[in-house]
C-alpha cells in the first residue's frame, strides 16, 4: 500500500520541476550607460548577468534575445520566475520587466488643411522651396515604431528630393519581399525586430502571420501612420468609392523616413483583431533609432492597462531618446470614454488623444414612415429602392446569449428571415465590418449600423460589403420605434458623398482614452488632441480596406480611426518646428504644442465631448493643436533631461543615470516645469512653481499679464502676475498658489475633478495651460 501511493508522487516530481522552470522573456533593465564601455563589451557584461542565474555558457547565450546597448542599458532575455528574482533583487538592477503579447497594442488628406497648413509642394521633378521657415520638415528625420511600410506607395516617393542627410546612421535591413532598392531617399532606413515575438508564438510562419519577416507592412497601419506623419503630397487619392478625393500629404512631406517594425499580425487570426507587439522588440527599435539618429520617434502604440513607469518599456525607451534631444509622440489610447483610461503617461512623452475633422461622409436613411435623416457612409454599394426592415435581435438563429442577439456575429442571423432586407444592426461586440459581413451572408441588402450610448455621434466609416448607414443612438431608438409600431417596416439607405466643412468641428471622439493619469495623477494627460475619426491615408497593397480574409478588394489609400491616426497628425507638426527651431528642447517643443492650442471649434464655441457638453481636459489635453501658432508660441514652459530624473524621485522612478541621485528633500511631482497642472486631493494651499522662456519671434521687449479662470471651489493666483522680459532666452520664475475657497466647498463633491485655465498674454501671443483640481 505504501508504495503504491508513492507512485504518483513520482511523476508529479518532474512535472513541478517543469513547471518551476517554465521560461518567460524578461527585460531587465540597468537605466542609463555610463559611456565606458565599446558595444562589444556592453554585451559581454550583460551576458555575465546570464551566467550567473545560468547553469551554462551555452545557456546564457542562447537565452538572449537582445542586449540594448546605444542608450538603453538593457537585455531581453528568455529567464525561468526563478532567475529573474535572482537578478531583480541585484543592486544595479532598476527594474526587471515581464513581457507578454497582450501587454500592447496599435490605437487604431483634409486633415492637415483643416488645421492651417495648406501643402506648397509641387509636381513637377523640383521641389519649390516653401515660404516659412519649416521647410516642409526637410532636414529631420522620424521614426515610426509600427508595422512596417508598403514602399511602392506613392507618399514614399523620394521624387526630387535631397541627399540622406549625412547624420544618418541607420541600415536598410533586408527581408521577405523587402530588399535595398525598397529604401530611397524618402524611406532612408528600415529595420524590424522579432525575436520577442517569435519565443512567445514560435518560428515565424507567414502561411499562419499572413505577414512578412521583413520590414514590409502586411497590414496597413504602419503605412497609414508613416504617410500621416511624412508622406509626399499626392494628387487625387481617396478611400475606395472615390470618397475623400483630393491631395493626400502628411505634416511634413519632406521630412524623411526610419521605420522600424516591432508590430506583427496575430498568427491565424483576422488583421482586423489587431497586431501584437512585444514591449523588448519595441525597446530594441527605440534603442536603434536613438543610434541612428532620428529626430522625432512617433508611436501609435501603447499599454492595454496602466503600467509603472519602470515597467512600462516605452516609457523607459522615451527617457533616453529625450536625453538625446528626440522628441517622442505617442497615441493615447483607445478606451474611452471611460475615465483613468488613457496609456503613455509620461511627462516626458507628448500623449495625443483623438477628435473630429470638419470632413464628413454624408449619406442618408428614409423609413417607410417618412422619417428621414443624414448618415455616415463610405460604402459603394446602392440600394435601388426600399426594401423590408428588421431588427437583428428579432431575426437572429436560437441559441444566441440575449445581450449579442443584436451585434450581428458571424453565423447569428437566419438568411430565410434576412434575405433581401435592411437590418439594424447595434455596435458593442465584434467588428464594425465584420457585422456587414454577416448581414452580406444571410443575404441581406443593406444595414443600418447604430451606435450605442458610449459610441456617442461619432461614427467611424467603413468600406462595408453591403449599402451601410451608421446612425446615432437617438436615431436607433426612432428606428426601433417605427420597426415596433409599423407591421411592414420598410427602409432606403442613400450612398454618401464627400461634404467639408462639417460644422461643428472639432469634436472629441468618444473612444479616445481619457485622464485622469492614474500612474501619477500630478501630471494631467493627454497633452493635446488632433484628428483621429476617418482619416484617409497610405495603405498596404498586402491587405484589404476591410482587414478581413474574405475580403479581396486592394485600395492605395484607406479610411481608418483610432488615436493612431491623431499622434502621426502631431509628430508631423514636431517635425516641422524641429526644422524651424532645430535648438529648441523636446520640453519646449511640446509648451508650444499645448499652450497654443484650441479650446474652440469652428463656431467659436467650447469643443464639444461626446455628451454634447464641453470637453475637458481629461479629454482634450490643451485643446486642438494648432502648427502654424505652434512656431511662435512667445514663452515656453523648458525642462531638461535631468529635471525628469528629478521627477522621478517623485514616482520612485529612480537610478535611471550613474551621474544623478535624487535629493534629501524631494520636490513634489506637480513641480515639474510642465504647460498644464493637475492637484489631486487638495486640502489646504498649495504652491507650485513655474519657469518660462521667452522665445518671442523678433519680440525681444515684452510683458506678459497673468489671468486665470479658476476651477469650482478654488482660488488660482499668480506671483509675480506681470513678467516682464528684454531678451530672447530670458526666463522668469513665478508661483502659483492654489487655495481652496471655503464658500464654494459646499458646490464642490470631494474627490471630483474640476477643471479651469491660466495664461500669459501679450500683444501677440496667448499662452494657454489647462487647470485640474480635486478637493480631498
Amino acid at each position: 500500500m505504501k508504495l503504491t501511493s508513492l507512485v504518483p508522487l513520482l511523476f508529479l516530481v518532474p512535472l513541478l520541476a517543469s513547471c518551476s522552470e517554465q521560461k518567460q522573456v524578461y527585460i531587465v533593465y540597468f537605466g542609463e550607460h555610463k559611456g565606458d564601455k565599446a558595444l562589444h563589451e556592453i554585451e559581454e557584461h550583460h551576458q555575465s548577468y546570464l551566467h550567473s542565474v545560468k547553469e551554462s555558457e551555452e545557456g546564457a547565450k542562447s537565452s538572449l534575445l537582445y542586449s540594448y546597448k546605444h542608450s538603453i542599458n538593457g537585455f531581453a532575455a528568455e529567464l525561468t520566475p526563478d532567475e529573474a528574482s535572482k537578478l531583480e533583487k541585484l543592486e544595479e538592477v532598476i527594474s526587471v520587466i515581464e513581457s507578454h503579447p497582450r501587454k500592447y497594442e496599435t490605437h487604431t488628406t483634409r486633415s492637415w488643411e483643416f488645421v492651417g497648413l495648406e501643402e506648397e509642394e509641387t509636381d513637377g521633378d523640383e521641389v519649390q522651396r516653401p515660404k516659412n521657415d519649416a521647410k516642409h520638415g526637410d532636414g529631420i528625420i522620424v521614426g515610426v515604431l509600427d508595422s512596417g511600410v508598403w514602399p511602392e506607395s506613392k507618399s514614399f516617393s523620394d521624387k526630387g528630393m535631397g541627399p540622406v542627410p549625412e547624420s544618418w546612421k541607420g541600415i536598410c535591413q533586408t527581408g521577405i519581399a523587402f530588399n535595398s532598392s525598397h529604401c530611397n531617399r524618402k524611406i532612408i532606413g528600415a529595420r524590424y525586430y522579432v525575436k520577442g515575438y517569435e519565443k512567445y508564438y514560435g518560428a515565424f510562419n507567414v502561411t499562419a502571420n499572413r505577414d512578412f519577416l521583413s520590414p514590409r507592412d502586411p497590414d496597413g497601419h504602419g503605412s497609414h501612420t508613416a504617410s500621416t506623419a511624412v508622406g509626399r503630397r499626392v494628387k487625387g487619392a481617396s478611400a475606395l468609392g472615390g470618397f475623400a478625393m483630393g491631395s493626400a500629404s502628411g505634416g511634413a512631406p519632406l521630412a524623411r523616413l526610419a521605420v522600424y517594425k516591432a508590430c506583427w499580425a496575430k498568427p491565424n487570426q483576422e488583421k482586423v483583431d489587431g497586431n501584437v507587439c512585444l514591449q523588448e522588440d519595441m525597446l530594441a527599435a527605440i534603442d536603434d533609432a536613438i543610434g541612428d539618429g532620428v529626430h522625432v520617434i512617433s508611436v501609435s502604440i501603447g499599454t492595454t492597462d496602466p503600467l509603472p513607469y519602470s515597467q512600462d518599456g516605452i516609457a523607459i525607451g522615451a527617457l533616453h531618446a529625450v536625453k538625446r534631444n528626440i522628441v517622442v509622440a505617442a497615441s493615447a489610447g483607445n478606451s474611452g470614454p471611460k475615465p483613468g483610461t488613457l496609456s503613455n503617461p509620461a511627462p516626458w512623452i507628448i500623449t495625443v488623444g483623438a477628435s473630429t475633422l470638419d470632413r464628413a461622409f454624408v449619406g442618408g436613411l428614409v423609413l417607410g414612415n417618412g422619417y428621414t435623416v443624414k448618415t455616415e457612409s463610405i460604402t459603394a454599394f446602392k440600394m435601388d429602392k426600399f426594401a423590408p426592415l428588421v431588427y437583428a435581435a428579432n431575426v437572429a438563429v436560437p441559441g444566441i446569449a440575449l445581450n449579442n442577439t443584436s451585434q450581428c456575429l458571424p453565423n447569428s442571423l437566419k438568411p430565410e428571415l434576412v434575405n433581401g432586407k435592411v437590418v439594424l444592426c447595434l455596435r458593442g461586440a465584434g467588428s464594425r465590418i465584420g457585422k456587414g459581413m454577416e448581414v452580406k451572408r444571410a443575404g441581406g441588402v443593406g444595414m443600418i449600423l447604430g451606435n450605442s450610448l458610449a459610441n456617442g455621434n461619432e461614427i467611424p466609416s467603413d468600406s462595408h460589403f453591403v449599402a451601410t448607414a451608421a446612425v446615432t443612438p437617438t436615431v436607433v431608438e426612432k428606428i426601433l420605434d417605427y420597426i415596433k409600431i409599423d407591421k411592414n417596416p420598410i427602409a432606403f439607405i442613400k450612398p454618401g458623398t464627400t461634404v467639408y466643412k462639417n460644422q461643428p468641428a472639432p469634436l472629441m471622439t468618444g473612444f479616445s482614452s481619457r485622464g485622469p493619469n492614474v500612474v501619477d495623477p500630478n501630471i494631467l494627460k493627454p497633452d493635446i488632441t488632433a484628428p483621429g475619426l476617418n482619416i484617409l491615408a497610405a495603405w498596404s497593397g498586402a491587405d484589404s480596406p476591410s482587414k478581413l480574409w474574405v475580403d479581396q478588394r486592394v485600395a492605395d489609400y484607406n479610411i481608418y480611426t483610432g488615436t493612431s491616426m491623431s499622434c502621426p497628425h502631431v509628430s508631423g507638426a514636431i517635425a516641422l518646428l524641429k526644422a524651424i527651431h532645430p535648438k529648441w528642447s523636446s520640453a519646449a517643443i511640446r509648451s508650444a504644442l499645448m499652450t497654443t492650442a484650441w479650446m474652440t471649434n469652428d463656431e467659436k464655441k467650447p469643443i464639444q465631448d461626446i455628451s454634447g457638453l464641453p470637453a475637458n481636459p481629461f479629454a482634450l489635453g490643451s485643446g486642438h493643436f494648432r502648427p502654424t501658432k505652434a512656431a511662435d508660441p512667445g514663452l515656453v514652459y523648458d525642462a531638461s533631461y535631468r529635471a525628469y530624473l528629478l521627477y522621478g524621485c517623485s514616482v520612485g522612478f529612480t537610478n535611471i543615470d550613474p551621474t544623478f541621485k535624487c535629493p534629501s528633500k524631494i520636490p513634489p511631482g506637480y513641480n515639474l516645469n510642465y504647460p498644464s497642472i493637475s492637484i489631486p486631493n487638495l486640502n489646504r494651499t498649495v504652491t507650485v512653481k513655474r519657469t518660462v522662456t521667452n522665445v518671442g519671434n523678433g519680440n525681444s521687449t515684452s510683458t506678459y499679464i497673468f489671468s486665470a479662470r479658476s476651477p469650482l471651489g478654488v482660488s488660482v493666483k499668480a506671483k509675480p502676475s506681470v513678467l516682464s522680459f528684454n531678451r530672447i532666452g530670458q526666463k522668469k520664475r513665478f508661483k502659483i498658489m492654489v487655495t481652496i475657497r471655503k464658500d464654494k466647498m459646499n458646490v464642490t463633491e470631494k474627490g471630483q475633478y474640476q477643471f479651469g485655465w491660466f495664461s500669459w498674454t501679450d500683444k501677440y501671443h496667448v499662452v494657454r495651460s489647462p487647470i485640474a483640481i480635486s478637493l480631498a
